[in-house]
């Protein structure tokens, strides 16, 4: 069997009519057949079809799109179904015997593959022919979804294909239902990856996206009577049809060994383990566009020399396969745990692998456009590199690495072109997720890049140093604790020369002062204060502490590193400036950018309103499509706005809720099937789905709904039904596997929801539902369909948040705090239609020191919620721990870090007006449809457009 390499140049054509498969099939000459064997020529013949090889016709349509002076047909459902029969039957996954979902799905995903490809070989030729500026966006997770819909959406062929479909005997809606959810991110981040990515095809930006092709991804979900349980994903078992494997794209990648000085003064990295990095791609394409562009995701494995035959056939299996397995492992599992020693090298393995083969591949993707001699000072000219959070951080020092140790570039060169090249994204205020590294394990594992990291960081020093003098070393020594690289790490001996001062007077000048006067004096005022300066600045030390650990601060060299370093909403963004890095903000002449702060950006989140409106919500994309006289707002979603003027209109508040009332059956029967729980369509649904952590606040809103509870139970059923709306409360997210106490509010969100389902006197005047394994597919259908979602996080916690972007273009109503991207939300749909409660993110430090000093005196109905809990009205579950973390004043665990008990008051209350105003379904209606208008700023395309302009530095290339 021999495989064409993915080329619409070299594909071939077949023309026949003939049943396969028992059905009538006719291909077109667009179908690109990648697999041709001896079988495979002598079953056409017998089946008299006729083939031509037309090469040169389809260079001829890359170069023109009309053939024979005509315009190339669009595919017609006659021409897909053909297609797809094809694929059933030559490039087959499953037995040929049954033309079952799985098979179909296949199927059809490998047919529009074949579009994808002829699209995405058109759009790099062009992209190498022009030799264009290309963005490079890096990241640990790419939360893609399912794509079948998206792509065929994406095509504007969704209807041929559901007409092809329904010929061969099936409905699109269940075949795109047949495919699993890629398994490469969890959150918001990995989510954000991928929205960016459609945004970029769209806008016909030449970008390329890469990751790493996890085998068993985060891990798959499970709710028990224990609660959160976990599964290796399986979202690969089935083949991934989107994917292309690149045999021919490899690169080595290094860990371990020792570095060695040349005569010539140049570093040599040798010896080690080596694993082999190999590219697996998955076209991304845009929305009315033929643009297509790249995500390449790496997959690790060896060479065959590295697998030990002798100890294979002496039985020692282990030993023979344990090289494979090392290389293997890297790829398995999105976030391994590190707890052990074993699980932070293996997290390191995965980022300098990323880092690692991603940079090799952009350097060979210069070099060849570039041709010879390589002109390295137009490196960040045709390259701008993204780092999306602190994981990628080591292609900071890999870029150095390579410039200076395998291109022969000077230190001065490769660090200029690396600050002019790569760029970060913040998404974290939280200090856990400033990622830190032990000196000791990176210098295990990456010798060069230690040494590299200490040369940027004597760099560092030298700049602040010249910046601040010496003459105040208390102050310069708070800078440098601020600023460095290496944390709590010795300064380079080069450094203290230049903090060693001679001393003033000698041993002979203390003798001679002592005779002239044998009468001691008391000293002056003036006198004592020098003193005690000097020996104030006696004590200050430079000495790392031998009792912390020293680490070397990912993100700090991520914001020296690179050319611009942006927060991803306004607020955050201010953090970012006045809190994470304002020493760096406040510096003016570092690192010879001479205005320091220009490199502190904002770029708030956005999400594709393809996926996130038009796909998942068809019924109210008609709507808006209506109302707003054109379809033109996919692309321009400032059109939404023209929604605002209709928000009073009756026609539209009558369609707007009958759309509603279609997405929330819908998700009545996915609880259903997910769950075993029947909830009633037409109460309200509150939602909350995301990561579980105790910083976003799932338990504030537990803790609610069980104050709700209880008071409900207080009442007569005539006084609840009069008090309360009916409620649906939704919940989704994972806990990470170790982290205890976000699984333990998982355990307690499934035991209310059990107790409160049950209780007869309740019926559906309150349910609580717990969706497992929440994921991009359960968001397309909860996110429709609901009517008030929860963004909740402790003020200035919350980077930016994307779901609550989604819920807002949905026409669903936020009740949150002033946190992340709420505060710009709540200014675009208006302080009305926002339901606001909680302190502030100024007032946070001051109410943490008030609870450390004993000050804080918790709400009664606070207290009474925990002591219904720790009454066992849940279970038997021991929710000590849990209720235990809300108390105290200090203490690892303790004090209610997040406020929890301080806002609880304030979010009761809030819900309480959410109630009044759900009663008046006019006045909500038009919540909704303002929410939707007011969202129209937070496209990703608008984001887009930001990066490419202030960091990337990009221009939009339209292929011919």
């Amino acid at each position: 069997m021999s495989t064409l390499p993915f080329s619409a140049a070299q594909s071939n054509s077949v023309s026949c009519s003939t049943f396969v498969s028992g059905f009538n099939y006719r291909a077109s000459h667009s179908n690109l057949f990648l697999v041709r064997t001896p079988r495979f020529f002598n079953r056409l013949a017998r089946r008299n079809l006729s083939v031509k090889n037309i090469a040169s016709d389809r260079r001829q349509e890359l170069k023109d799109p009309s053939v024979n002076g005509e315009e190339t047909p669009e595919p017609d459902s006659a021409s897909i179904a053909a297609s797809i029969q094809y694929h059933a039957e030559f490039t087959p996954l499953f037995s040929p015997e049954h033309f079952d979902l799985p098979k179909a799905f296949v199927a059809t995903a490998e047919s529009v593959r074949d579009s994808l490809i002829i699209n995405w070989n058109a759009t790099y030729k062009y992209y190498e022919k022009m030799n264009v500026k290309q963005a490079y966006y890096l990241s640990m997770e790419y939360l893609q979804g399912r794509a079948l819909l998206n792509a065929i959406g994406n095509l504007e062929l969704s209807g041929a294909y559901a007409d092809a479909l329904r010929k061969l005997g099936h409905e699109l809606e269940n075949v795109a239902g047949h495919e699993p959810d890629a398994a490469l991110g969890n959150g918001g981040l990995g989510r954000l990856a991928s929205c960016f990515l459609d945004s970029l095809a769209t806008l016909n930006y030449p970008a390329w996206g890469y990751g790493l092709r996890y085998k068993y991804g985060l891990f798959k979900q499970l709710i028990t009577k224990d609660g959160q349980e976990e599964v290796a994903e399986n979202w690969l078992e089935m083949g991934n049809p989107w994917e292309i494997v690149r045999n021919d794209v490899s690169y080595s990648v290094k860990f371990y060994g020792e570095v060695i000085s040349k005569p010539d003064g140049s570093k040599e990295w040798i010896g080690g383990e080596n694993i082999t990095a190999v590219a697996y791609d998955v076209p991304i394409p845009g929305y009315k566009t033929k643009t297509t562009i790249n995500l390449r995701l790496w997959s690790t494995k060896v060479a065959p020399n590295e697998f030990d035959l002798r100890a294979y056939n002496d039985g020692d299996h282990a030993k023979a396969c344990a090289a494979l397995k090392n290389a293997e492992k890297i790829c398995y599992i999105l976030y391994p745990g590190d707890e052990s020693i074993e699980g932070k090298i293996l997290r390191l393995k995965q980022q300098y692998t990323l880092c690692s083969a991603s940079l090799q591949d952009i350097i060979a993707h210069f070099e060849k456009r570039s041709g010879k001699p390589v002109n390295w000072e137009k490196f960040p000219e045709k390259v701008a590199v993204q780092m999306n959070d602190t994981h990628p951080t080591l292609c900071i020092p890999e870029l150095i690495r390579i410039l200076i140790d395998l291109k022969g570039l000077s230190w001065k060169e490769s660090w200029d072109i690396t600050q002019r090249t790569v760029a970060y994204t913040n998404h974290t205020v939280l200090p856990e997720a400033l990622e830190k590294w032990s000196l000791d394990l990176l210098q295990e594992l990456l010798p060069r890049h230690v040494e590299i990291i200490r040369m940027i960081d004597e760099e560092l020093i030298r700049t602040i140093i010249a910046e601040y003098g010496t003459e105040n070393l208390d102050l310069l020594q708070h800078k440098l604790k601020q600023m460095r690289i290496l944390d709590n790490i010795e300064l380079p001996d080069s450094v203290l020369e230049l903090l060693v001062k001679p001393e003033e007077s000698s041993a002979v000048d203390s003798i001679e002062e002592v005779e002239v006067s044998d009468e001691e004096t008391e000293p002056t005022d003036e006198e004592q204060s020098e003193e005690q300066e000097t020996k104030a600045k006696d004590v200050v030390t430079f000495e790392p502490d031998p009792n912390l650990p020293q680490t070397v601060r990912m993100a700090n060299l991520c914001v020296v590193g690179g050319s611009a370093v942006n927060g991803v909403a306004e607020i955050h963004s201010e953090i970012v400036k006045n809190e994470v890095f304002n020493e760096f903000y406040k510096a003016r002449m570092l690192l010879r950018i001479k205005m320091w702060p220009e490199k502190f950006q904002n770029k708030t989140n956005g999400v594709t309103p393809r996926r996130w409106i038009r796909f998942c919500n068809p019924v109210l994309s008609e709507i808006i499509t209506k109302w707003t006289g054109t379809d033109d707002w996919v692309l321009n979603t400032e059109k939404l706005s023209t929604l605002a003027k209709f928000s009073d209109n009756e026609d539209l508040q009558s369609e707007w809720r009958e759309a509603k009332r279609i997405n929330k059956i819908k998700v009545a029967d996915f609880i259903k099937e997910k769950t075993g729980y029947i909830v009633n369509p037409d109460a309200m649904f509150d939602v909350q789905v995301k990561r579980m952590h105790e910083y976003k606040r799932q338990l504030l809103n537990i803790m609610g709904i069980v104050y709700r509870y209880k008071k409900m139970k207080e009442m007569s059923p005539e006084e609840r039904k009069a008090r309360y709306v009916p409620r649906v409360c939704i919940f989704g997210g994972k806990a990470f596997a170790t982290y205890v106490q976000a699984k333990r509010i998982v355990k307690f969100i499934t035991d209310v929801g059990t107790t409160v389902n049950h209780d007869a006197d309740i019926g559906d005047l309150l349910k609580v539902v717990f969706v497992p394994d929440y994921n991009v597919s359960a968001a397309e259908v909860l996110i429709p369909g609901s009517e008030l979602s929860q963004h909740i996080s402790t003020a200035g916690m919350e980077a930016s948040g994307t779901s609550n972007i989604k819920f807002a273009m949905n026409g669903c109503i936020l009740i949150g705090t002033l946190d992340g991207a709420n505060v710009e939300i709540r200014q675009e749909v208006g302080e009305d239609n926002f339901f606001l409660f909680g302190a502030e993110a100024h007032e946070i430090a001051g109410l943490r020191k008030e609870r450390a000093e004993g000050k804080f005196i918790p709400d009664p109905r606070f207290e009474e919620v925990k002591a219904f809990v720790r009454n066992g009205v849940f279970g038997h579950y021991n929710y000590e721990e849990l209720m235990g973390s809300l108390e105290g004043n200090e203490g690892y665990g303790r004090a209610d870090y997040f406020l929890v008990g301080k806002d609880f008051p304030s979010y009761v209350e809030c819900q309480e007006k959410v109630d009044e105003a759900y009663k008046d379904q006019k006045r909500w209606t038009k919540m909704s449809i303002l929410n939707t208008a007011g969202s129209y700023k937070f496209s990703s395309d608008r984001t887009i457009r930001e990066y490419a302009r202030d960091i990337w530095r990009i221009q939009p290339v339209l292929l011919p």
